[in-house]
């Protein structure tokens, strides 16, 4: 049976989308079999990212509506067997998502992976509250800005009251991933530092994603950051996130200040 896990946040632009798609490469890396799904009704994304654009014959909404059958809307990747997606769709509104019909598809998932990895849209509103709903585990994406993390604070509440297992008396399992971190302009103060978020939203860090244009780059050839350079920083961070998901101990590197050439020669002349 699968662990149905939902990546979400109260703002939009703090990267969910990629940390969906890096989180759900790196799990079927590690040999689990994984669908995506994405709830961002009428701005989807997802499938930019994964490189499946062009793929798209149905989506979710046709499956929760009865149009297509749950395989035929599934996009198998190309580059892993075991990584599937089930994309949105770019011209229903998200009134048509129903939480009988997200049920059936969440369910029948269930059956045949390993992990579901809901990709949410930003906010409360109604695809992100149907993204989260059926979830086992989440986890909270946010910046190391004030409004993200505040944002943040008002999902992990959500989390803790609108979903199946919160109904039943149980509990979401909760993790902190604090993308677009800069070590610089945190000891400048220029943002938040680690401890600062991780006091204001008291939910375990699974991670820290480093600021890096190798992100963007890999989300602009449509392939996950780590399948496309899984050597850079970033990918390390998520594929480290990734197993300690899997309940494996994984020390907590803390991205540094990176030195520019003129810094490191000053640096080795005063020694």
């Amino acid at each position: 049976m699968a662990k149905v896990l939902v990546v979400t946040s109260g703002k939009g632009g703090v990267g969910k989308t990629t940390s969906t798609a890096a989180m759900g490469a790196a799990l079927a890396q590690a040999g689990k079999k994984v669908v995506v799904i994405d709830f961002d009704v009428g701005l989807r994304n997802l499938d930019l990212v994964m490189g499946a654009e062009r793929r798209v014959v149905f989506d979710l909404i046709n499956v929760v509506q009865g149009i297509a059958k749950l395989p035929q809307a599934l996009i198998r990747d190309k580059r892993l067997d075991n990584l599937s997606l089930l994309p949105a769709s770019q011209t229903k509104d998200k009134d048509a998502l129903t939480e009988e019909g997200v049920g059936r598809v969440i369910n029948e998932l269930r059956q045949s992976f390993d992990w579901v990895l809901c990709d949410s849209p930003a906010g409360i509103e109604r695809g992100a509250m149907l993204a989260m709903r059926f979830a086992d585990t989440a986890v909270i994406v946010t910046n190391p800005e004030v409004s993200s993390v505040r944002d943040s604070d008002r999902i992990i509440g959500m989390l803790d009251s609108k979903t199946v297992k919160a109904e039943k008396g149980e509990r979401v399992e909760k993790h902190i991933l604090l993308t677009r971190y800069d070590a610089a302009r945190a000891a400048r103060g220029d943002m938040l530092g680690i401890d600062d978020v991780l006091e204001i939203l008291a939910t375990p860090l699974l991670g820290i994603i480093p600021e890096s244009q190798d992100v963007l780059r890999a989300s602009n050839v449509g392939s996950p950051v780590t399948l496309n350079n899984p050597v850079c920083t970033p990918a390390r961070a998520y594929t480290d996130a990734t197993r300690r998901l899997l309940g494996e101990t994984v020390p907590m590197i803390v991205p540094s200040e990176r030195k520019g050439l003129m810094s490191l020669l000053r640096g080795r002349r005063a020694a």
